[in-house]
């Protein structure tokens, strides 16, 4: 594993499993079979690992969640670039939990920080709320299952909440638009077949389109801020 200032190897493998709500076998199981990076050695080779190897955790746990068997979950994570960030993992399992219904659920503040991964304060239980993905209800919350470990890793951007919402009303605005040009293009494509072949075809391509967005959008991005800083570097 490669270390960096945002995935620093800090955690023992019981603190993982702990913070990803698996036991200490699972961990192992996993890195035997090649799903989590192998850990840092510290001092009297004890392993380290870091916020990469939670975020990976959190990714396994949403495919099985989608019905992907282990099989099925090896091969979806060799596809994935080797050098993806904590926050790349986290769009990731975004775009997999996006695969399902949405999925709101309530649970208590002990809960919500075991989904967070971590426990949140009052200020970041404040924040998750303003980006929509908690919501209090009595003395419980209800959560965007799917969208809580993105938010969570916004927490840790040195952004203000105005800049992380406007943010979030671009790529809706954006995201919907590209989502109607393309259910288009599908029910065009497929509107002289039956209904139920339609079904079939409309659950194989939804993760393909979604995923192929995603991969689109972070490599437009990374062009957009290489861009922006070549530019910052000649002035």
């Amino acid at each position: 594993m490669t270390t960096t200032d945002t995935a620093e190897p800090t955690l023992t493998i019981d603190e993982l499993a702990a913070r990803a709500g698996v036991t200490v076998r699972t961990v192992r199981f996993y890195g035997t079979r090649g799903l989590l990076p192998p850990p840092v050695l510290g001092p009297r080779r004890v392993g380290h690992y870091g916020r990469e190897h939670l975020a990976r955790l959190a990714l396994i746990e949403e495919l099985q969640h989608q019905g992907m068997t282990l099989a099925a979950i090896e091969r979806y994570l060799k596809r994935l670039p080797d050098d993806l960030s904590p926050h790349d993992l986290a769009l990731h399992r975004a775009v997999v939990a996006s695969w399902a219904p949405e999925a709101v659920e309530r649970v208590t503040r002990e809960e919500l920080g075991r989904r967070a991964g971590r426990p949140l304060t009052d200020e970041e239980v404040d924040r998750l709320g303003a980006m929509d993905v908690v919501v209090p209800d009595g003395d419980a919350y209800r959560v965007d299952v799917g969208l809580l470990r993105l938010g969570v890793e916004l927490l840790d951007v040195p952004f203000s909440p105005e800049t992380v919402l406007a943010a979030r009303t671009a790529l809706l605005e954006h995201s919907r638009a590209a989502a109607r040009d393309l259910s288009r293009l599908l029910r065009d494509a497929v509107a002289e077949r039956e209904a139920p072949e339609v079904r079939s075809l409309s659950a194989h391509m939804h993760p393909l389109v979604v995923q192929a967005l995603l991969t689109t959008f972070q490599r437009s991005l990374r062009e957009e801020l290489r861009e922006w800083l070549d530019k910052e570097a000649g002035e």
